[in-house]
């Protein structure tokens, strides 16, 4: 195998703005993009392979042919055919909805068997005054959460985040959280699109009528911990691996590059996913046969086989990255 680019699967929202085509370079007469799914494994949304000789397979019937060698032994008893993470762009011109989403164990109950969903946001851009929502700043219990959902002033015991770029937040599942208007962001999660709306602002729908929301379900699904801190800390460092957010679902690092750097992946039984978030240069993966290259560019991901043994980025003058596998 060799690294996969994919077809991006554009989203029309309410909320969507127009950053997201210019900044993949590509023509679009869709308005309100909000999303653009990079990689996805969600069944009825499964990406297309956009280069080389498995140009036109989706990513689940790769999964299920190539198994190990393309997602990791690991990672493959633990999730079978399914690809276990989704990553996207998400570009907001006014505020998403304020939402919940359960974690494995609710899901599974509620959903068939589904993963719940567990996810980080990268911050890519920021509008002057931009922030998010992410996290309890009061302490309230279920009662609370249901009248202050009726009564509108939910809003007023979220923690609310200035946003700026490289800013870095991980969403555990539980974390009730809403992106706001002037963000533009990566987000890595558990593939999983079951998502409780909690509250929308009284705003319809691209139909003219209200949106579903799930204020009752998202009861259950919320951690009321008030914790001390939502933005993940980290120092960001020329031409190496600053690794920002390791749970069970991803590892994910960040790289700010003007120099080639190598990763050894001999040891990591998973696939990795690749992000260009600004700049572009060459990914270069060497495996038991030999090396392997593509060039990547800003917006554009690619996916490194789990069958990789080392890869290396080269930055055609810089280049910032991110990468997610599973440990």
């Amino acid at each position: 195998m060799y690294p996969l680019k994919f077809k991006p699967i554009f989203k029309t929202v309410v909320w969507g703005g127009e950053k997201i085509a210019p900044f993949k370079g590509v023509k679009t007469t869709q308005d309100h993009i909000g999303e653009s799914w990079e990689l996805s494994g969600v069944a009825g949304n499964e990406s297309v392979v956009a280069n080389g000789p498995l140009e036109g397979r989706t990513i689940a019937q790769l999964v299920k042919e190539y198994k190990g060698a393309l997602v990791g032994n690991k990672v493959y008893a633990a999730t079978g055919d399914e690809f276990p993470l989704l990553i996207k762009f998400i570009d907001a011109k006014s505020d998403l909805s304020i939402q919940v989403h359960p974690d494995d164990s609710l899901a599974a109950v509620r959903h068939n068997g589904s993963k719940g969903k567990t996810e980080m946001w990268y911050v890519i851009g920021a509008d002057e005054g931009a922030h998010l929502l992410a996290g309890l700043k009061d302490s309230i219990d279920p009662q609370e959460y249901t009248r202050r959902v009726e009564n509108d002033t939910i809003t007023q015991v979220l923690a609310d985040h200035p946003v700026h770029p490289g800013d870095v937040f991980f969403l555990p599942a539980g974390r009730i959280h809403a992106i706001c208007g002037g963000c533009f962001i990566a987000e890595i999660q558990q593939t999983s699109d079951i998502t409780y709306r909690i509250y929308d602002y009284g705003r319809l729908g691209l139909d003219g009528k209200p949106r579903q929301l799930h204020t009752e379900l998202a009861k259950d699904a919320i951690d009321y911990k008030v914790y001390p801190d939502y933005l993940t800390k980290y120092e960001s460092c020329k031409d190496k691996e600053v690794e920002v957010v390791d749970c069970k679902y991803f590892t994910t690092s960040v790289y700010d590059l003007d120099k080639p750097v190598t990763k050894d992946l001999s040891a990591i039984d998973s696939f990795m996913v690749v992000i260009c978030t600004a700049g572009g240069g060459t990914v270069c993966m060497t495996d038991d046969k030999g090396e392997n290259s593509v060039s990547i560019c800003q917006g554009e991901t690619v996916l490194i086989p789990a069958q990789a043994r080392a890869v290396t980025f080269t930055p055609d003058a810089s280049v910032n990255l991110i990468t997610s596998y599973i440990r």
